[in-house]
């Protein structure tokens, strides 16, 4: 069986970023798939005057497009970027050959190549929703024209049509989709959460030492290891912060990552006086360097802005948290809120941060019994529903389901 796995921001472990289409396509390998990515890369290395560049590693056949994006990015450029992937993507994926095109958003329109795709070349297509987009931008107040919002709206249901499956990361964006396309439910019966790659933290026992980084040994230490965009909120941890050094001077937060609201957020903290007092920001680190930090904190962290939309989210850094044996702080509702309280694995703040949230957290920071206990928990939820062997087997059923995995094996 081959797949093409189509995604604009593929990475591999020693980079920066997301590496869930990465272990899922190795593991797709694993299971005697050939897998071809098509993807996009910011990488100078790469540039070859608008000539896809193809590598073969660790078992995949890469087809990378020089395309250079950043968070740093305005809506108006980011959109631009999406629409020229899109245009090479598209004549890229009708030159190749494959069984099943899997295509794994952000943004939306990933899903036209695969849609294309399968009007002329009868390839099914996956659709890997891992945010509900367009919802989510229009809910952030980023497209307010109502043809614009009807327009991206109906390229949603365009997309929702032609899938052959739809996998959404969270029971949360499952609801969301139903809730508005009912007739599509049956398409979206299999939801695959993000991965907590347990394998990758097991064999990575190396211990960042923090006093090298703070200059003292904390009490408790939350590590941030993620993007600095607006939806992240990362100026409400600075809040936190900010209230819980007048109760513990112990009690610190590191922030690795990069994004167009690093500088602000750096700024906000100098503005506050954290910043190297209980507030570290420093520069992102590679997937497989990531082990190194969680070995060495207490508990991480996942942060939003106060948008109800956002709570759906599937975000890397509460899989991480897992896979880590650590527990999870998170300041929003929604499905991971729930599963923090019922299998007892972190804290949840409110999306305001209050003086109460302040002391409650400070007082949990030194209930050592609970959170040795949570991170047991961690663990053992990570092993029974996020692992990468799970999110593989429900994969292969979603393959099953659409007729593709048992047309090959047969």
């Amino acid at each position: 069986m081959k797949v093409i796995y189509l995604h604009q921001y593929f990475k591999f472990p020693d980079e920066n970023g997301g590496t869930r289409s990465y272990d899922l396509a190795a593991s797709f390998v694993k299971e005697g798939f050939k897998v071809v990515i098509v993807t996009a890369s910011s990488d100078e290395r790469l540039n070859d005057n608008s000539q896809w560049v193809v590598i073969e590693r660790n078992g995949l056949e890469v087809h990378y497009i020089y395309l250079p994006y950043s968070n740093h990015m305005s809506y108006f450029h980011r959109s631009f970027v999406f629409l020229r992937f899109l245009w090479l993507s598209t004549f890229r994926l009708l030159k190749l050959n494959g069984d099943v095109v899997l295509a794994t958003s952000t943004p939306l329109t990933i899903c036209v190549p695969a849609i294309i795709k399968k009007w002329f070349g009868k390839t099914p297509f996956i659709f890997e929703v891992r945010d509900v987009w367009p919802e989510t931008v229009i809910a952030m107040g980023a497209v307010k024209n109502n043809i614009m919002q009807n327009a991206l709206y109906g390229l949603e249901k365009l997309v929702y049509k032609n899938a052959d499956a739809i996998v959404p990361l969270s029971t949360d964006m499952q609801k969301s989709i139903i809730s508005r396309y009912p007739n599509f439910r049956a398409k979206t019966n299999i939801v695959i959460e993000n991965i907590a790659e347990i394998n990758r933290f097991r064999n990575n026992q190396t211990k960042i030492n923090l006093f090298d980084i703070v200059g003292f040994s904390p009490r408790f230490s939350v590590l941030y290891a993620g993007t600095f965009g607006k939806v992240n909120g990362i100026h409400k941890l600075i809040e936190l912060a900010e209230k819980t050094l007048k109760l513990d001077n112990e009690l610190v937060y590191i922030l690795i990552g990069s994004g167009a609201e690093k500088q602000n957020v750096l700024e906000l903290a100098i503005e506050k006086d954290l910043l190297n007092r209980n507030v570290f920001i420093l520069d992102p680190v590679s997937k497989s360097d990531l082990p190194s930090w969680y070995n060495a904190v207490s508990m991480g962290m996942s942060f939003v802005i106060n948008v109800p939309e956002l709570w759906a989210n599937s975000a890397n850094k509460f899989f991480d948290a897992l896979a880590a044996s650590k527990p999870i702080l998170i300041n929003y509702e929604g499905w991971q809120a729930e599963m923090i309280r019922s299998r007892n694995i972190g804290y949840v703040l409110s999306g305001n941060i209050s003086d109460n949230d302040a002391e409650g957290f400070v007082a949990y920071s030194y209930d050592t019994e609970l959170v040795d206990k949570q991170k047991f928990h961690a663990h053992e939820l990570a092993k029974e529903k996020y692992s990468l062997e799970f999110a593989t087997k429900r994969y292969l059923k979603v393959f099953e389901n659409i007729g593709i995995f048992n047309k090959i094996i047969q």
